[in-house]
Parts: structure tokens; C-alpha cells; sequence
């Protein structure tokens, strides 16, 4: 038999070796067999937490053999009650911590997810890249550009698998969407738009008076945040306060943006203008997010993305993609819409309103979590958490100083235009 090796099977085995020497040492090691357990950590132990991260995770136990060993949370009642929510699951004693950073010490951790609130994340996602564990990562994923780019960085140096908290992506009906889209049956898209409205700010609901400063680790909570006296109602409403999130753009907008992004293919606005103010829901807990805001984006395949809230009042809540043909209405995430309205009539092919079809997809946690078994790449991927960060920090920024903002992605910066 000839030892000679064809040009073919050459260049088939040089991209192999290749491909493998590219593969870096750590992300190599870190592949994890099918009959191996993989071993969890929870950071963020509140309501999102508990009730969706753990029960997600946890839904897929027995078939992606996991369990949750560790947890940690500033607050003593939070993190015990997840440990003890792991425990009768999996019998095991999980460890506590008030830190991630002695979570991420554990060498026998292999992933983690975070539902810290928003000033943590980019510092917990940098952290994390650093323990080379792989994350699930809530939104938005920083509030501060330069910052996120250095993460950004780390997390490419270290291979890990990352999945964004976009779950909507891994929704059937908005995979359908986007086929729809897909196909051209709107005709021209010039304009895009969501309002999501409210009777009353999300961060009131999330208020707990009786938290107790002997119960929480404060300074590990405020982290690289100005210093300030411990408040219970700082502390369960976070949310509200500039100090820990920049309101409803980046807390509810980033959903919209990444679903924008993810049906249309774009990745980055051009440009953005935005306002908003603290106009209805003044008392004495001094709130400081806006509880009225007016975003724009113009993006560089020629629409115009909008998006509006209005906590003031509830009505007038919307999700359209308007074509010069018709509407895909997605207000109902459940059951989107393809419909004729407003569109030429001498153009369409849209025949009164068309449910569209749903296209199965894992759901978020499954999906993750099958990728830290195989490397692959998730449905929201950290490019895909960058691009909607960009827009949403765009917009923060438009608002604060009244001036358009421009995004370069050459340069990473965002700057006025």
C-alpha cells in the first residue's frame, strides 16, 4: 500500500491539526464527558435566581446529569434558601457564599450562572473568564463600555461557553419570526417599534422593607459603587436607582434589541437619540430611573428601531415590524401575526392575518447547557449580548447628555455625532 497521502487528504488533515492546535489548552480541557456530572454554581440568589435559573437548570438533571453545588449572594436569607433548595434536590450540603469570587475559587465548579444585579455583571463575567468556567450570563451585560470590552477580551482568551439571558431567542414563535422576515413577504422595512408600558415601575414589586444589615454583606453588594449607608429599600430595589442600572432601556429594551437583531440579522446601530425622566412615580423612596423614556436607533441596513415605556400607564403596549407591505405583529409572544395591515394592496401576497408558524428550539437553559458538553455555540452567544449592550449603552448615554451617539465598531467606542 502507498505511504502517499493525497492533496486532499492532505489539506483534510492539516485543518485538523490546525483546528486542534487552535483550540487552546484550557477550553480543550475543559470538554466534558456525556457520563460525567456537571457541577453548577448559582451567583445571584434572588427571585430570578431561585425561581428561574435554578428551576431551569434543574428541569434538565436527570437527562444532562448536573447538579447545583454551590451558590452565593450578599444576602444571608437568599443564598439559604437556594442552598437549601439544592439540597432537596440533590441531597448534597451545597456550599454558601456570601462572594462569587469564593464560588469561582472551587476547582471542581464547572459552570455558573448569574443573576447578580446589573453593576455586577461585567465584573462577575470578567471573574468568571478569569476561573475559566463556563456562564449564563443575565441581561444587560454592562453598564459601562470600556469595561465590557476588557471582558469581553478575557472571555475570548479563556474558550468558555457563554450564554446571554435573551431567552426569548429560544422561543419557537420568534424563530418563526424571524423565517418570516426572512422570506421578504413585508416588502420594505423602514421602521420597527415596541412599546412596552406599565401601571407603576417594575422595581416597586421587588421591595422588601424588613431586610435586615445584619443579614447582608453590604459592601460586597455595592462593589465598585459610591459608598452609601446601608438602606433596605436600596438594597430590594435596586432597580430603581441609577446607582445599580440605568431603568428600562437597558432592563427590558435589551429583550426587544436582541430580538431585532436576531430577526433581521443586523448587529449594530449607526446611530441612536434618546430621552426620558422620572415624571409620574415621584415619592419617598427617590427613585432615580426614568419612568417615561424615548429611544431611537438607525441602523445601517436602512431602518429606524424605536422603543418606548410609559409607567404611568399600562395601555398602548406594542411589537411591530412595519413593512410597506404589511405587519408582523409580536405583542403576543405566544402568537405573533403576519397581517396585511397598511400595506399596498396591489403588492402583497399577506391574506388577512396569518398566524405564523412556530419553529421548535431547546429552551434557553437546555441549550446552554448542552453546549458546555459539546463547545458549541448557544443561541445567545456573547457577540450577540455585545451588540445589544452597545445599543442600550448608546441610548443610556444619548439620554444623560441630550446628544445623538454614534457607535464605531472598528474602534469599540461610542462617542457623540
Amino acid at each position: 500500500m502507498s505511504k502517499r497521502i493525497s492533496r486532499r487528504g492532505f489539506l483534510r488533515s492539516s485543518a485538523a491539526v490546525s483546528t486542534a492546535m487552535a483550540m487552546s489548552a484550557v477550553s480543550y480541557g475543559r470538554v466534558v464527558g456525556a457520563n460525567d456530572r456537571l457541577r453548577i454554581g448559582i451567583i445571584g440568589c434572588g427571585d430570578r435566581g431561585r425561581n428561574v435559573h435554578m428551576t431551569g437548570v434543574h428541569k434538565h438533571a436527570q437527562t444532562l446529569n448536573l447538579e447545583i453545588v454551590a451558590v452565593a449572594d450578599p444576602w444571608r436569607l437568599a443564598r439559604e434558601q437556594a442552598a437549601a433548595k439544592a439540597k432537596e434536590w440533590y441531597g448534597g450540603e451545597p456550599k454558601a457564599f456570601a462572594s462569587h469570587r469564593d464560588l469561582l475559587a472551587m476547582p471542581d465548579v464547572d459552570a455558573v450562572t448569574v443573576a447578580s444585579c446589573d453593576h455586577h455583571h461585567t465584573r462577575h463575567l470578567h471573574d468568571i473568564a478569569l476561573a475559566k468556567k463556563d456562564v449564563y450570563l443575565e441581561k444587560p451585560i454592562s453598564m459601562d463600555l470600556d469595561a465590557l470590552n476588557k471582558a469581553v477580551d478575557a472571555v475570548k482568551a479563556a474558550g468558555i461557553v457563554v450564554q446571554i439571558g435573551t431567552q426569548l431567542r429560544s422561543m419557537g414563535t420568534f424563530t418563526g419570526c424571524r423565517e418570516v422576515y426572512r422570506s421578504g413577504i413585508l416588502g420594505k422595512v423602514a421602521r420597527i417599534e415596541q412599546c412596552r408600558n406599565g401601571e407603576r415601575p417594575y422595581w416597586y414589586g421587588y421591595l422588601k422593607r424588613d431586610v435586615q444589615e445584619k443579614d447582608v454583606d453590604w459592601k460586597e453588594f455595592l462593589g465598585d459603587r459610591p459608598a452609601k449607608p446601608f438602606s433596605a429599600v436600596r438594597y430590594s430595589g435596586w432597580y430603581g436607582y441609577r446607582d445599580y442600572t440605568d431603568g428600562p432601556v437597558p432592563g427590558l429594551a435589551s429583550h426587544y434589541l436582541d430580538l431585532v437583531h436576531y430577526i433581521t440579522g443586523a448587529t449594530f446601530p449607526k446611530s441612536c437619540v434618546c430621552m426620558g425622566g422620572t415624571y409620574t412615580w415621584k415619592d419617598e423612596n427617590n427613585f432615580d430611573c426614568p419612568d417615561q423614556v424615548q429611544a431611537a436607533w438607525e441602523y445601517p441596513e436602512g431602518f429606524l428601531v424605536h422603543y418606548s415605556t410609559n409607567f404611568g400607564n399600562s395601555s398602548g403596549n406594542s411589537f411591530k415590524i412595519f413593512g410597506d407591505v404589511g405587519v408582523l405583529d409580536m405583542v403576543n409572544w405566544n402568537a405573533p401575526v403576519l397581517t396585511a395591515e397598511g400595506g399596498s394592496k396591489n403588492k402583497g401576497a399577506i391574506r388577512g392575518r396569518e398566524p405564523v408558524k412556530e419553529i421548535a428550539r431547546p429552551d434557553h437553559f437546555e441549550d446552554w447547557l448542552r453546549c458546555v458538553r459539546s463547545r458549541g455555540t448557544p443561541h445567545a452567544p456573547l457577540e450577540a449580548g455585545y451588540q445589544h449592550a452597545v445599543a442600550t449603552l448608546m441610548a443610556v448615554r444619548a439620554m444623560d447628555t441630550g446628544k445623538r451617539m454614534i457607535f464605531d465598531p472598528a474602534k469599540r467606542e461610542i462617542r457623540e455625532g
